[in-house]
């Protein structure tokens, strides 16, 4: 029942619901108000004191808009409607007061601060600060703390917002920040000098409204007017999370989050957000051939030439999809091997999910869908390395009340969950007990769908989803994966029956797959991993930021990923190697660019036409599987090492050897 309130703000009139608070009515009514401490995804806190507003006929002060709801405010006197006002003498006076007491203490950091140019403070102390201080007194220092690799810290800017307390507590979940004493001496620090152990900790650098927190990798190397901006899609996991991609030159420099509040809010995951430098390292930039052994660099015509001939000559060939290629290509990749007589498979990790029956490889449920569940299954999946902006809403979800049910190997949650075991006994037993319930929604992981037992048990997660309420979401770990899927590049048996017997393999980007030797292995992709460890011809392909492409998110939401730099050297992009190969082979495919290749994609899936739309799966059972004694498999094991970019990153390597020395620790009992 909504509780529709009207107000006046600024002599405008407007409706507003009467739970919002005076900050969002002003929003409503496109009035800017500045704000420090007050953000729309974390608690109110109601201290920087920066967001006040007039209240006619309230108190003879002015009021906090932030902590303020719009159905406290009381009617005139003959029932007008409640006055509030934005920038009347007394909001100046009090806005002008407040910046001074902020700046008293803030050192003249500007020019050497890396984060000038896009300073909240800085900002407003334009718009709203005095061009004299009337502080004598000598200025406060505080310590900068070890927040660990990611986090720089400059604790004396710090306008005690709490901010990144609150993001480290609510959304992350660990407790490691707090602020400390009282008055001139409060300041904001880790728990015995901890440093932060979370998979979303960066997310405090864009919170911080000044330059007490920043990127440590990117601190000093560009301002924020030297980058070039590009909207663009993560693939570092397969939520599809909204990014910005910013580049100095042909460089990335950043990478940032972009608000979508069906997919990611406005939070990424570290291994997003600073994967960057391993785009520069340990790049394929010329094409190989293999003589005698060894790999010796080679022209396009030879490199072409040679794939051309291995592959004419196949008694059996394969193609394998990456877990990082857009759509297009492995579109690209089908039509040309299929047109050779080969097969292509893109579930290279061997996981069972069902070609043509889009219900069991993606599920019927929207990511938006976990708001509002009320319990929660959790089978064969660890949400907080495979996706862990979405295990930051699973945690939102039970902050306001849901309950998780947990089965699969055993896993470091944010929030609490009835865990039950990994063998697949449990979910016998789950789907036995569970009731049917509104708002029941189960998150089926990779876990479960790799192994012996994969096929029974999605049979019975299924139905487990159908008996509690008729929601399934699977949660891919691959960017690639169902996009690849929506274009069948798939082979009836799985892996093992593409890669048995094929003397000729075409890999697309796919590192992690074994290959038998005495196999032809043509590899094609953007950097010098394991897969180009055992090539016989290299074909250097573009890396995500350096092609457009379609990826499809764990959700089924096509979302378009564009260009924000060009490949280095003589790499070129997937789809026109592919196109430029069935040249050589005299079987040119019928497209001569992209706009062409995805019409003929769009015909074989109209859904993917559909950019940021999730689509509706209708819900087909697949046939009832008998679900053996066994237990399930793990998921991710190295959270920051799982594609050739974050292998290639020096950064991603430092935290995956302070994440494993932290597991080893020994923890002394108290």
């Amino acid at each position: 029942m909504s509780d529709t309130r009207t107000i006046i703000i600024d002599d405008q009139e407007v409706e507003v619901d009467g739970a919002m608070t005076l900050i969002q009515a002003c929003e409503q009514a496109g009035i800017e108000i500045p704000r420090f401490c007050y953000h729309e995804r974390l608690s109110i806190a109601g201290n920087c004191r920066m967001c006040l507003v007039e209240v006619v006929g309230g108190p003879p002060k002015p009021a906090a808009s932030c902590a303020m709801q719009v159905r406290d405010l009381r009617p005139g006197p003959e029932g007008q409607p409640p006055v509030v006002k934005t920038n009347s003498p007394m909001v100046k006076k009090a806005r002008e007061g407040v910046m001074e007491f902020l700046l008293i203490n803030h050192p003249l950091d500007c020019p050497i601060c890396d984060q000038g140019g896009e300073c909240d403070l800085q900002d407003q102390a334009m718009a709203y600060g005095v061009d004299f201080s009337r502080f004598r007194e000598p200025k406060r220092a505080v310590d900068d703390l070890d927040l660990g690799p990611l986090v720089e810290t400059h604790m004396t800017r710090c306008i005690s917002c709490t901010r990144c307390v609150r993001f480290t507590t609510e959304v992350a979940g660990i407790t490691q920040m707090g602020q400390t004493g009282r008055g001139e001496d409060s300041e904001i620090t880790s728990y015995l000098g901890e440093t932060l152990d979370s998979n979303l900790q960066g997310n405090i650098i864009d919170l911080c409204p000044v330059g007490a927190l920043v990127s440590k990798p990117y601190a000093f190397t560009a301002r924020p007017w030297e980058l070039t901006k590009t909207e663009t899609i993560d693939v570092m996991d397969a939520l599809g999370s909204n990014i910005r991609v910013d580049c100095k030159g042909r460089e990335v420099m950043r990478i940032l989050p972009r608000n979508h509040d069906g997919v990611n809010e406005e939070w990424i995951s570290d291994k997003t957000r600073f994967v960057w430098d391993g785009l520069r390292r340990q790049r394929l930039d010329k094409p190989y051939v293999r003589e005698n052994g060894k790999l010796r660099p080679a022209s396009w015509g030879e490199a072409l030439g040679k794939a051309a001939e291995a592959i004419k000559s196949a008694k059996k060939l394969t193609g394998l999809v990456g877990d990082l290629v857009p759509t297009e290509a492995a579109f690209a990749l089908k039509q040309l091997v299929e047109g050779q007589g080969g097969q292509v498979e893109c579930r290279v990790d061997g996981a069972h999910l069902v070609p043509g029956n889009r219900s069991a490889y993606v599920g019927n449920a929207a990511i938006e869908d976990i708001d509002t569940a009320t319990h929660i299954y959790l089978v064969g999946t660890d949400p907080s390395v495979e996706a862990p902006v979405l295990n930051a809403r699973i945690r939102k979800a039970w902050l306001n009340g849901a309950e998780v049910t947990h089965v699969g190997q055993p896993a470091n949650l944010s929030y609490d969950v009835n865990y039950t075991g990994s063998g697949n006994r449990f979910l016998m037993r789950l789907l036995r007990d569970a009731p049917a319930q509104e708002g029941a929604l189960v998150i089926l992981g990779q876990g479960a769908l790799c192994g012996a037992t994969a096929d029974g048990a999605l049979s019975t997660t299924m139905r487990l989803a159908e008996k509690t309420g008729g929601k399934m979401l699977v949660l891919h770990t691959a960017a690639g994966r169902v996009g690849a899927m929506d274009a069948g590049c798939t082979t009836d048996g799985g892996m093992t029956a593409a890669l048995d017997g094929a003397d000729v393999i075409y890999n697309l980007g796919s590192d992690e797959t074994p290959i038998a030797d005495g196999t032809f292995v043509i590899y094609q992709g953007s950097h010098g991993d394991r897969g180009a460890h055992r090539a016989d011809v290299i074909l250097p392909g573009a890396a995500y930021t350096e092609e457009q492409g379609l990826f499809v998110n764990t959700e089924g939401r096509p979302q378009l990923a564009l260009r924000a730099g060009h490949p280095p050297g003589e790499a070129k992009e997937n789809w026109a190697i592919l196109r430029a190969l069935s040249g050589e082979l005299e079987a040119a495919l019928p497209f001569d660019n992209l706009a062409q290749l995805r019409q003929a994609l769009v015909a074989v899936a109209p859904h993917l036409a559909q950019i940021d739309v999730v689509p509706e799966n209708e819900w087909t059972l697949v046939p009832e599987v008998e679900l053996g004694g066994a237990h399930m498999g793990g998921g991710i094991t190295d959270f920051y090492l799982t594609n050739p970019i974050a292998r290639a990153s020096e950064l991603m390597a430092e935290l995956s050897a302070a994440a494993q020395a932290r597991a080893s620790q020994q923890v002394a009992a108290e």
